[in-house]
């Protein structure tokens, strides 16, 4: 793993005009998924899955609301963002929607289904991130978030939000967890 978050890319979120607190949030979500990627022993784009996660709240900058995704990803585009990050920004939103569901939200029907691990790795950063900066889930430390991940899910709906959710978050977490057991048991 040897890709490193760019100032020059905490300064394109600055210049979007994202807020400090929202830029934060992308950094720590950008270095979780680089944690979690380098505890993994599979091959993977790293800086896809990197910048996926520090650019995933790019539409924050125009708003809050559950379209931010794809926002984002438009606002990706004008940017010059790879199509794969900017694929991950728009396919964050609630871990990765099926068409169905995007039709119930008004967002624009489409398959929004993670496709690969880099996808998957910002998701899964992001959702751990938010239980531990958030505070509404009592943490011994930061690696409780992962051990109690599936539970936490269970016992906080704003985490697992509804069943399709919280089945592609814990299928989620499965796999990652699973690629790491399987890197640690390799040593």
């Amino acid at each position: 793993m040897n890709y490193r978050i760019q100032d020059a890319d905490i300064e394109l979120l600055r210049d979007a005009g994202v807020s400090e607190e929202d830029i934060t949030h992308c950094a720590k979500v950008a270095g979780k998924a680089l944690e979690l990627a380098e505890r993994m022993s599979v091959y993977l784009d790293s800086e896809m899955s990197v910048r996926g996660a520090l650019f995933h709240d790019l539409g924050k900058a125009k708003t809050h609301e559950i379209e931010h995704g794809r926002i984002g990803a438009e606002l990706g585009k004008k940017l010059g963002l790879p199509e794969k990050i900017t694929g991950i920004m728009e396919e964050h939103i609630i871990g990765g929607l099926t068409e169905d569901e995007a039709r119930e939200l008004g967002l624009p029907v489409k398959d929004y289904s993670l496709k690969g691990l880099e996808e998957k790795i910002a998701i899964y950063a992001d959702r751990l991130v938010d239980m531990i900066t958030e505070g509404l889930v009592p943490l011994e430390s930061e690696s409780t978030a992962e051990t109690d991940f599936e539970e936490i899910l269970m016992i906080y709906p704003w985490y697992g939000k509804n069943e399709p959710t919280l089945n592609r978050y814990t299928g989620c977490h499965e796999e990652i967890q699973n690629l790491i057991r399987n890197a640690s048991s390799a040593e």
